[in-house]
């Protein structure tokens, strides 16, 4: 009867509770529901109505245990009444339901030319610019001047163009919901898709209409078609196409202007300036500019350079002209010129090569290559990094780059470079790579003897440059590998050696061995395993010592280090040790009994509770599961161990439930057991069962005399 009280009187609150809570008011905007609206709906004590809905484009909402409610178009008092309708069959008491209006949205679909096409939910004030800035903005190609807005069946079109060089917002039409924006295609890009931007249209003209451009081809640096402005001439359209070239006739420019052609002698006019000798130029003009034949160089002094020089062509050659002499005026080889192999094509049509670069070494000795006219040099082009032969670079000046590199492979080495300058050829160290231990094997002989340097504590640190291993012709350099993760590439952990290795093991994220150096400590080992798991026990977590003599073991208790910041409550870790973080649920032999309660009885999970001074027998029970239905709550029993000896008291869990008084607890420490009986021990159970049947008898005597 008295737990029946307790009970009751719970439940009396609760509901007290409830009825005095504060209900939420409808909102006071009653207008035609419409798409993208969102709408609160109010239904105490359902979590599945806690979040907003959103009326989509089809003017519905998903509505818990209903399905689709059609809500657009109707006011909200009417939606609200619909909605109470349909839900008054499902559930069985709505009289506290209502809806409100939380905020106007538009829904708008952004279509065509945009980066990113599609749905986009904006606010009731926006407008198209803010509907085209969602949708990723406009994509290069298009035409800003015919948008258009779809609003059913109607189509507006405006200059979205006269908008952005105005700011004219009365340019722009009103957006509503289900509005469609669509950014049609520039007719300048054609019926294929290409990309392109605003230098690519000036390059090839400065997108003029068809019908009136001018064009201009041929001998030009930029071709293309150009807007027509009264009074220009052709050299004006000329210099638009970026001037001439060197190989233009300039002498033959033909003009086709209104369907008649003409010539035109550029450099008459150079010599004249007389305007007599311009032709007309109209819209729809076309102007081509022809190659000049006559200016190919050919003859009995010429010498032709070609290839990977700065300025390839035919030259004459002078009387007691070097082959330097003509290399110079070439301008040089480019930097993309494989030096090495310069060829020289006699007339008489033999090859002969030449090494420019071991030449200027001093490798090759003698003197350069004579020339002769006629004669034509030919400088090669390096051949691709990635895929370029061996042979190229002689052995005796490589140097090997292996291992997590940008570009590994062979490369030509001169004593004045260094390391650094070697791995910044080769790309750089990648960001699997581990810097620290770089490999270096130099030759000796017929042996090779490994050289390890840290490159990682060099950069951190700082130091001499002299101090930088010496490469020299023939060395391999190896940059190893990081293992990328102990769980998905255990293939990878043999690259990674002992020495340099932390072992993590127990309740974390990811398990596994991990490279170590002095800059990190154990929070940073921690976090490369991904931190302790949700079970983990992180008061209890233990680091073996496996590089010190004897054994040692350190226990750690993480979860005083975050209530202090005591950063001494830390070990300090090295390479070789094991950290293990033991889980909240292992087995009970596993956990010491100093530092938990028993709890026996009738208890919903009895067993062995960790336990500190922070906690009372109610924390405890609660972590038990609670009193049981058929437990004698009034005689719950602790037993304390005091001084060696066993000490027992009672409590009346029933009586600190009426009065809360808090000073009725028993005081429960670690090592105590708590039990629980049954109430089938007290003595109103044992009272029941010795007079239940002498009721049963009675009651039958009863019976008969009724009748």
């Amino acid at each position: 009867m008295a737990r029946i009280k307790i009970i009751m009187g719970t439940l009396l609150l609760a509901l007290v509770s409830i009825v005095l809570s504060p209900v939420p008011q409808a909102s006071a905007d009653d207008g035609v529901l419409r798409a993208g609206d969102v709408l609160e709906i109010r239904f105490p004590g359902e979590e599945a109505f806690a979040d907003p809905f959103q009326i989509g484009l089809d003017g519905s909402i998903e509505v818990p245990e209903i399905g689709t409610v059609l809500l657009a178009g109707k006011p909200l008092a009417e939606a609200e009444a619909d909605l109470r309708s349909q839900l008054n069959s499902v559930y069985r008491d709505i009289s506290r339901f209502s809806i409100a209006l939380l905020d106007r949205r538009l829904l708008v679909q952004v279509l065509g030319f945009v980066k990113e096409p599609g749905l986009v939910d904006l606010p009731a004030s926006a407008n198209i610019q803010t509907a085209i800035t969602e949708a990723g903005g406009l994509a290069q190609g298009a035409q800003l001047d015919r948008l258009q807005l779809r609003r059913g069946e109607s189509v507006k079109t405006f200059d979205y163009k006269a908008y952005l060089d105005s700011g004219d917002v009365a340019i722009l039409p009103d957006l509503e919901p289900m509005d469609i924006v669509f950014v049609p295609a520039s007719p300048l890009i054609g019926n294929v898709q290409v990309e392109f931007d605003a230098r690519t249209l000036t390059a090839a003209g400065d997108a003029g209409e068809g019908g009136s451009a001018v064009k201009v081809f041929g001998e030009v640096l930029k071709p293309g078609s150009f807007a027509f402005k009264e009074g220009q001439s052709v050299v004006d359209m000329i210099m638009r196409a970026g001037g001439v070239t060197r190989y233009a006739g300039v002498e033959k420019i033909r003009v086709i202007s209104e369907g008649s052609p003409s010539l035109f002698n550029l450099t008459d006019f150079l010599d004249t300036g007389n305007t007599a000798l311009l032709p007309p130029v109209k819209a729809g003009t076309t102007i081509y500019v022809p190659i000049s034949v006559e200016e190919v160089k050919a003859g009995v002094r010429t010498i032709y350079v070609m290839g990977e020089v700065a300025k390839p062509g035919a030259y004459d050659m002078t009387e007691g002209a070097t082959f330097f002499d003509v290399l110079a005026n070439s301008g040089g080889p480019t930097r993309y010129a494989d030096t090495r192999k310069l060829r020289i094509i006699r007339t008489d049509g033999t090859v002969a090569e030449f090494d420019l670069a071991g030449y200027t070494n001093g490798v090759v000795g003698g003197p350069a290559p004579a020339v002769y006219p006629g004669d034509a040099i030919f400088v090669p082009e390096k051949a691709d990094q990635l895929e370029k032969s061996w042979l190229t670079v002689a052995p005796g000046q490589a140097v090997h780059v292996m291992g997590q590199v940008g570009r590994p492979g062979r490369f030509e080495w001169s004593s004045e470079m260094s390391l650094l300058d070697l791995l910044a050829h080769a790309g750089g160290p990648t960001r699997f790579a581990d810097p620290s231990s770089i490999q270096i094997l130099k030759q000796d002989g017929d042996n090779a003897k490994p050289v390890l340097f840290d490159l990682d504590a060099f950069i951190q640190n700082g130091g001499q440059l002299s101090t930088l291993p010496r490469i020299e012709a023939g060395d391999t350099i190896m940059v190893p590998e990081l293992p990328r993760s102990p769980s998905d590439m255990r293939s990878l952990w043999v690259r990674q050696s002992s020495e340099r290795s932390i072992y993590v093991m127990g309740a974390v994220g990811t398990p596994g061995r991990f490279a170590f150096n002095e800059n990190l400590h154990f929070l940073d080992i921690l976090s490369a395993a991904d931190g302790p798991r949700p079970d983990a026990d992180i008061q209890a977590i233990r680091v073996t010592h496996r590089g010190e003599s004897g054994s040692r073991v350190s226990k750690v208790n993480m979860a005083l280090y975050f209530e202090t910041g005591d950063e001494t409550l830390l070990p300090h870790v090295r390479p070789g040790d094991v950290i293990y973080v033991p889980s909240h649920n292992r087995t009970w032999i596993e956990k010491k009994a100093e530092r938990h309660v028993r709890v026996i009885g009738s208890v919903g999970a009895p067993g062995r509770y960790a336990f500190d001074d922070t906690m009372t027998i109610l924390d405890l029970l609660a972590e038990a599961g609670g009193p049981s239905p058929e437990a004698w709550q009034e005689q719950i029993v602790v037993v304390n161990m005091v001084d060696g000896s066993a000490k027992a008291q009672s409590f009346n869990l029933v009586k600190f439930a009426r009065t809360g008084d808090f000073s009725t607890l028993p005081v429960v420490r670690a090592g105590d057991t708590v039990y629980v009986p049954n109430a089938s021990q007290s003595d109103w159970a044992i009272f029941i069962d010795g007079v239940r049947d002498v009721i049963s008898v009675l009651s039958i005597f009863a019976l008969i005399g009724a009748l």
